[in-house]
């Protein structure tokens, strides 16, 4: 079969299993397993070369590790460190010597080790998607889950990195390198990375941004991932970890945001292909034949994750609602444990039936924790709810809540007041140059063009509070504010406006808080006039605030005119007959 042929087998089945398994509520992983269990060798058997298949699917984990790394910048990871290195590691743990306990009678120690870490983990893309569907991302248990779901991700690096060790054949058969200089390359290559990020990788993102192409720089993002976990790959690194590197390397600069929405529909579409390899993959023999032991692996992983995570969820929260919705939520097992457990087959670590079962019971416990939230939610939280509670301290959330969309002169105006009431805020610009010019000034801005969905999300504009829309060029504004109404209705938008046509354009759009940026300078300058020629305080600030109560009002009234220039001028006119009748009339009555 030609590779045309199986690519338009393997789009099928997505377009298909997909939103089919998304509408019953079961999540899109758990389409893309099934999918690729009805393809593979024990399904229907409709692909061929599995093998060029899964090499493809591995470039998913490849780039889901790099923006994993991308959201691992210093100062956030430090905000989270508790959530993350306290609640994260004691889940791991927890969970690894309560289902590794277990299979350490089935199982050598280096099995059930391997077996026990990679069960503990659970499935970052489901989970969180699963959090944000049920609006519980922004609550304490997904600010909880996100952190131990963080540590996971972090933690199965060093053991991809000494996996090789654990298994049956030495490593110096494998590999005759001395150990002293295998851990020479890697810390070499640590340096070398390091030192690329400033010499070479930052210089190349501004040259390509100057070049405003859309598509270079997504190529450049992409050449970095790959290219990263391919050189990592060439001193004995797995290649996740290498893109992972590249991701941490990049979680201070400026492009970011930018990065991480260019690879995004890369990233999900490559990871649900390595989904569907996995399903193809899953020995569903076995779960014919002997259904009562898949069952109650499923169960009892399911049940033991639920157990230590409820645990920590009542220690942290003092809330059994909180607690349970956090159990449920990250109880799954996660697509890293199919990593490393075709890792392990692969060094004899344990052997392919113990490795059909674990891989059957972490696809298979993907189906729990849709089903165990519904009976949370419809029978279970109704009772606890019912029950008398006592009030809790809100739980302060570590998203910026402003973000700045152009960071000109209005944009850093703003930026310089809020940090000098220390409230944070995310500044976005596109142009590369001005960028690099307000960092001199101790400025931070992340590259990228606001009207854009993807970098909004990346930016976490659902969890912003205001939008501060201060673009300079107007059809960017524009796009940017109907963006922001279209998909973050919920975010409240301040705009800047260049003249009186940009303010009608952006109040067709709905947005309420406008700010022309000649007007209040004007009204101030004409204020300095008035007091130059000798007219007093009062009668200044009287005479400013009737022309400015006046004008916004003229606003409004020609709104419905904004496309028809002979309205426009006949309301101009008489509107400023009123005024001067206006102030005509003050001097009568002194």
């Amino acid at each position: 079969m030609s590779s045309l042929a199986q690519l338009m087998i393997l789009l099928a089945a997505t377009v298909v299993a997909v939103p089919l398994f998304k509408r019953l509520g079961l999540g899109t992983v758990l389409g893309y397993l099934a999918a690729g269990a009805v393809l593979g060798s024990h399904g229907f058997a409709l692909l061929d070369d599995l093998e060029q298949v899964a090499h493809i699917a591995e470039l998913g984990v490849v780039l889901l590790l790099f923006i994993i790394g991308l959201e691992l910048a210093p100062t956030r990871l430090w905000e989270l460190r508790r959530t993350v290195f306290g609640l994260g590691s004691a889940q791991v743990l927890g969970s690894t010597i309560l289902v590794g306990g277990v299979l350490f009678l089935v199982l050598p120690w280096q099995g059930a080790l391997v077996a026990g870490f990679g069960l503990a983990l659970s499935s970052t893309a489901f989970a969180l998607a699963h959090l944000a569907e049920k609006n519980e991302l922004a609550q304490p248990q997904g600010r909880i889950a996100f952190g131990v779901l963080l540590f996971q991700d972090i933690a199965v690096i060093p053991l991809l990195a000494v996996l090789p060790m654990l298994g049956a054949a030495p490593v110096a058969v494998t590999n005759p390198t001395p150990l002293w200089l295998s851990a020479l390359k890697v810390v070499g290559m640590f340096v070398a990375l390091g030192l690329s990020n400033r010499v070479l990788l930052r210089p190349l993102f501004r040259l390509v941004a100057r070049a405003r192409s859309q598509e270079v720089f997504t190529a450049s993002a992409l050449l970095v991932a790959l290219g990263t976990a391919l050189v990592v790959s060439k001193v004995g690194m797995s290649m996740p970890l290498g893109a992972f590197l590249a991701g941490v390397l990049l979680a201070d600069s400026e492009y970011r945001h930018e990065l991480e929405a260019d690879i995004e529909p890369f990233k999900g579409l490559l990871l649900g292909l390595f989904f569907m390899t996995v399903g193809m993959s899953m020995n569903l023999r076995l779960v014919a034949t002997r259904p009562l032991l898949v069952l109650g692996a499923v169960l009892g992983l399911t049940a033991a994750k639920m157990l230590v995570l409820f645990a920590i969820g009542r220690w942290k929260l003092k809330n059994t609602e909180q607690s349970l919705s956090l159990a449920i939520s990250i109880s799954q097992g996660g697509e890293f444990a199919f990593v490393l457990f075709g890792v392990a087959r692969e060094h004899a670590i344990f052997d392919v039936t113990m490795g059909d079962l674990l891989i059957a019971t972490v696809g298979l416990s993907m189906v729990v924790t849709p089903l165990a939230y519904m009976l949370f939610a419809n029978v279970i939280r109704p009772r606890l709810r019912a029950q008398p509670k006592r009030a809790f301290d809100v739980s302060p959330d570590g998203d910026a809540p402003v973000i700045i969309a152009g960071f000109g002169r209005v944009g850093q105006v703003v930026g310089r007041i809020l940090a000098a009431r220390h409230i944070k805020f995310t500044a976005l610009d596109i142009s590369a140059e001005h960028i690099e010019f307000v960092k001199r000034f101790g400025n931070f801005v992340f590259y990228g063009d606001a009207a854009r969905i993807d970098l909004l999300r990346a930016a976490r504009a659902e969890h912003a509070r205001v939008i501060v829309v201060a673009i300079d060029d107007v059809e960017a504004s524009l796009r940017t504010v109907e963006t922001v109404k279209t998909h973050f209705p919920g975010l409240v938008v301040l705009a800047r406006a260049r003249n009186r046509q940009h303010t009608y354009q952006l109040m067709k759009l709905g947005v309420q808080h406008i700010m022309r940026e000649t007007f209040a300078g004007s009204l101030e300058l004409s204020a300095d006039l008035l007091t130059e020629l000798g007219y007093d305080f009062a009668d200044t600030k009287a005479t400013i605030e009737r022309f400015r109560d006046h004008d916004e009002a003229l606003l409004r009234d020609t709104f419905e005119f904004a496309g028809d220039e002979q309205k426009l001028i006949e309301q101009a006119k008489k509107a400023r007959a009123e005024l001067e009748s206006l102030f005509e009339k003050d001097v009568e009555e002194r």
